[in-house]
């Protein structure tokens, strides 16, 4: 059967502008449960920063946890180290053990034990997991028999984040289905790293790596705050787990171990693994890399628009074009934003006295001009309960941690009577103006509100807590980021770390181009895989137009940004732009840059350019030892304005040391700063910051401004021949009236 259909609405607001495709059909399924394997996580791997401060008569906290929709859970437990205070009372105090608000077991607090730290395992029925869980712990607490304080500060306990949950499931043996995509590939309910390797059958030309980049960076952009790795092999499935094929005729599917007909057209497929019957491939064919490369798309933009086993993608055509910083995960700056587009309702309400933090995740565009900006402004709409009389309750807003403003939260006393007929369901609408300092913040930024309700207190044995406490921010406030300009000096290794830009400026890399070697290896198809990967996450959007070119092929793409990736001297690149190159191989002895970068206070950020210059001072070569690899960024030397970024190592391993650095959230001493940094295993060295170029438009007003702020001395040499000039008018002009007052007076 044949089929012709558009993608849904619901696919263009999520992925932007979208193709249309037309495809045809086959397949259904089936479940059957697997023997088993478990994992163990902290409740720091879980979420919980901090650890558990539960205070009052009935306080809670809790970490979440989902289960994968091809696993079922056969047992569970949890493994609580906690402390609780020797004032309460055992007879009345216990820790409650919860899992999706029902009780899995209660733990007493004997006095014996009280005020040292204790271990404690309870069982989890598995019959209380479902698919989105919630494991919370209670403190139910009371330190006297006669009337109490409900919020006294003897009524508390602590449980550690390093507290563990250990979950045993067995797997479930699905029958493959497209449907189900992008499980079990990818499943969200999976909070671990994300591991996928890709089977190239055949050579590994530039359309069918170009097909394999779209689909690593789609993964990747599922994965989000997970992180990717996509290990590549161009000879063998995996014996155990799943994988992407790309395959282009049947013989290299049969050298694959896979009896595949030959292509007819662009085709997705989903097949057991013939080693693992646990696992599946997905598996793109076509006839040649184009088809290719049109299947791989399908994937990733329209997959909610397949089922059955396996499809024939027969068009795919692109609707529109994407625009600059209209990537879904970047902060639009072209408009208004409304908190609604970036949290849900639930997410921006909260409830009770003391009451969590409403947290807003922010992905700001990386080139945005900061250069004596007032702030980026929030309009904030916003709805709380007054209380009665008198209190110090605030809503308390913050950014990345860092305080910004408190605003009032007025009780009723202090209301006049047109702001009381307002009150509906006993919350107060209010709005208020807030300025976020952006000198300074990380890309990934955290905007934070608290509603803090001070507790009245009645006196002795009328102390009672009502929970009818709410805070609300409403979904229609607004943050907006349409007065700043783009604008940046480049290099700057920092931004291309941490939102692959400026590769990035357009979500689909049509303006990017990766530069391989010939017969790229498998450690630099690992590294290609990787940072597309690293593109992908950072956007949120598949790579469907990347360039892929080999180094003969560049002079005819001048007009696009060029990532190079190189291991050893299988890059000829690196020869003939030796001058604009901070580093590079020559034999067996390398040669580097170095500044006064790395004695300068670490991990720096200044929206002054100047500020952050470490040129280069010396020019170090060396031979022997294992070879030292390095990322480093230049202009292009095919057009002005466009940039090079240079992947480079010694040897493979080093490859997978720069993937590493750019992809993972481990802990580095120094992240990639400046214009040419070093990686070595796990450390990475920054040596050399010299930005010689900038990207973007200021406007001629502002660049002006900008540049006589940058140079002092032209600003006073400006100045002095502006007064010189007037100086000189007004002589003029005084001379001249004086021979007409002569000529009068004659």
């Amino acid at each position: 059967m044949t089929v012709s259909l558009r993608l849904a609405p619901l696919l263009l607001a999520t992925l932007g502008a979208a193709p249309a495709i037309t495809l045809a059909q086959s397949a259904p399924p089936v479940a059957v449960a697997m023997a088993g394997s478990g994992y163990d996580n902290s409740f720091k791997q879980l979420g919980a920063v901090y650890p558990f401060n539960l205070r009052g008569i009935d306080s809670r906290d809790g970490v979440s946890f989902d289960i994968r929709a091809d696993e079922i859970v056969s047992a569970a437990k949890v493994t609580l180290n906690y402390t609780y205070s020797p004032a309460l009372l055992p007879e009345l105090s216990q820790l409650n053990v919860l899992v999706n608000d029902e009780v899995a077991a209660s733990i007493p607090l004997p006095k014996e034990t009280a005020g040292t730290p204790q271990t404690r395992v309870v069982d989890i029925p598995p019959r209380l997991i479902t698919e989105f869980n919630r494991l919370s712990i209670q403190l139910i607490g009371h330190y006297t028999m006669q009337c109490e304080d409900p919020l006294h500060s003897s009524l508390w306990a602590k449980v550690s984040n390093g507290s563990r949950l250990d979950i045993q499931v067995n797997r479930l043996d699905l029958a493959p289905d497209l449907a189900r995509l992008p499980q079990p590939f990818f499943d969200r309910r999976d909070a671990r790293p994300l591991e996928l390797p890709f089977v190239i059958a055949g050579a590994a030309d530039n359309g069918t790596l170009e097909a394999a980049g779209t689909l690593s960076s789609w993964f990747s952009a599922l994965a989000s705050y997970r992180g990717a790795r996509f290990p590549s092999s161009q000879s063998a499935l995996p014996a155990k787990g799943n994988a992407v094929v790309l395959v282009t005729s049947e013989e290299r599917a049969k050298t694959l171990g896979l009896s595949l007909p030959a292509p007819a057209a662009a085709r997705v497929d989903i097949l057991v693994n013939p080693f693992d019957p646990q696992g599946q491939l997905l598996v793109i064919s076509g006839r040649d890399a184009n088809e290719l490369k049109r299947a791989a798309s399908a994937v990733a933009l329209g997959h909610q628009t397949l089922s059955g086993q396996g499809m024939t993608i027969e068009t795919l055509q692109a609707l529109q074009p994407r625009k600059p910083y209209d990537a879904p995960n970047w902060l639009p700056s072209d408009r208004p934003v409304r908190l609604g587009e970036l949290a849900t309702p639930k997410e921006l309400a909260v409830s009770g006295y003391a009451p969590g933090t409403v947290t807003v995740p922010l992905r700001l565009p990386p080139d945005l001009f900061l250069w004596r900006n007032q702030g980026l402004p929030l309009h904030l709409r916003y709805r709380y309960t007054p209380q009665p009389v008198a209190t110090n309750s605030s809503l308390l807003v913050s950014f990345n941690d860092r305080f910004v403003q408190s605003i009032p939260l007025p009780s009723q006393e202090h209301l006049d009577q047109g702001l009381l007929g307002l009150i509906k369901d006993e919350e107060l609408p209010r709005e208020a103006e807030v300025r976020l300092p952006l000198d300074g913040e990380a890309l990934q930024a955290r905007l934070q509100f608290r509603f803090m309700y001070d507790y009245l207190k009645q006196g002795e044995c009328r102390d009672v807590i009502i929970d009818n406490m709410r805070g609300t921010l409403e979904p229609d406030s607004t943050l907006d980021l349409s007065g700043y300009r783009h604008f940046i000096a480049l290099p700057n290794l920092g931004v291309f770390k941490d939102s692959g830009f400026p590769f990035t400026r357009l979500a689909d890399l049509s303006e990017t181009a990766v530069i391989l070697p010939d017969a790229p290896s498998a450690a630099e198809i690992d590294s290609y895989l990787n940072v597309l990967g690293r593109f992908g996450s950072s956007t949120g959007y598949p790579a469907t137009a990347v360039t892929v070119a080999r180094a003969g092929e560049v002079e005819g793409l001048a007009d696009k940004d060029l990532l190079l990736i190189a291991s050893g001297a299988d890059q000829p690149l690196l020869q003939r732009w030796a001058a604009q190159l901070p580093a590079g191989f020559a034999g067996n002895s390398q040669r580097f840059e170095v500044s006064d970068l790395a004695f300068k206070v670490r991990q720096w950020f200044s929206s002054d350019n100047a500020v952050s210059l470490a040129r280069s001072r010396a020019a170090l070569s060396a031979s022997g030892g294992a070879g030292t690899a390095f990322v480093a960024g230049f202009e292009s030397p095919l057009r002005s304005g466009r940039s090079v970024v240079a992947l480079v190592a010694a040897r493979p391993e080093g490859l997978a040391d720069i993937s590493r650095a750019l992809t993972t959230r481990e802990d580095y001493a120094q992240g990639l700063q400046g214009s040419l940094a070093t990686v070595r295993g796990q450390q990475v060295e920054s040596l050399v910051a010299d930005e010689t170029y900038h990207i973007g438009s200021l406007g001629p007003l502002l660049y002006v401004r900008w540049q006589l702020a940058r140079h002092p001395l032209l600003m006073l040499g400006l100045s002095a021949l502006g007064v010189a000039l007037l100086a000189g008018l007004l002589y003029a002009a005084l001379r001249a009236r004086a021979r007409a007052r002569q000529r009068l007076e004659r």
